[in-house]
């Protein structure tokens, strides 16, 4: 007998489940994903700083201690805010048709606002190249739009083509 390993197991079947369980999955995982780096955009690791410090090594009550060191807060500020925003974009795609989308809309668009104005004021003014964070923020969306654009420009055999019946000739051949 040929035993599974616990990641064949595990692995989306379609035979198995339903398209329905799959999204409730989806929308549970982007859900958490959401979560996580929605909090880690509002409180930054390391934390932020409770005093002002004047000087060349100072800092500012309120900005966080990891922008010290810049490369490493970009990376961080970019890769979270590409992170929240497919999660943020996985929802509102699988909530699509649902009753009160609307309402779903509206409150993931007003967290989106708040994780940027959050990023924004614990970032100092003199790191914040709002440019590549807009960018991140925009990645996962303009890539599902750019496969949708392309996809309908290959299509080959658009769906109604299958449908349409070609006369035959008398010897076989198609007219």
């Amino acid at each position: 007998m040929a035993r599974k390993s616990w990641f064949r197991y595990f692995q989306y079947d379609e035979r198995k489940e339903t398209p329905a369980e799959a999204r409730n999955v989806l929308l549970i995982v982007a859900g958490l994903i959401a979560a996580v780096t929605f909090q880690a955009g509002v409180n930054p690791p390391g934390g932020v700083w409770q005093d002002t410090k004047a000087g060349p090594d100072g800092h500012t009550a309120g900005r966080a201690i990891y922008s010290n060191k810049t490369k490493e807060f970009y990376v961080f500020l970019i890769f979270n805010t590409l992170a929240f925003s497919t999660s943020i974009h996985l929802l509102v795609s699988l909530t699509h048709r649902f009753p009160f989308h609307f309402e779903v809309i509206l409150a993931t668009a007003s967290m989106v606002v708040t994780y940027a104005s959050a990023v924004f004021a614990v970032t100092p003014d003199d790191l914040v190249k709002f440019r590549y964070i807009l960018l991140a923020a925009a990645v996962p969306f303009a890539i599902r739009f750019m496969l949708q654009v392309y996809t309908r420009l290959t299509m080959m055999d658009p769906p109604y083509q299958n449908q349409i019946v070609q006369p035959v000739k008398s010897n076989g051949e198609n007219a």
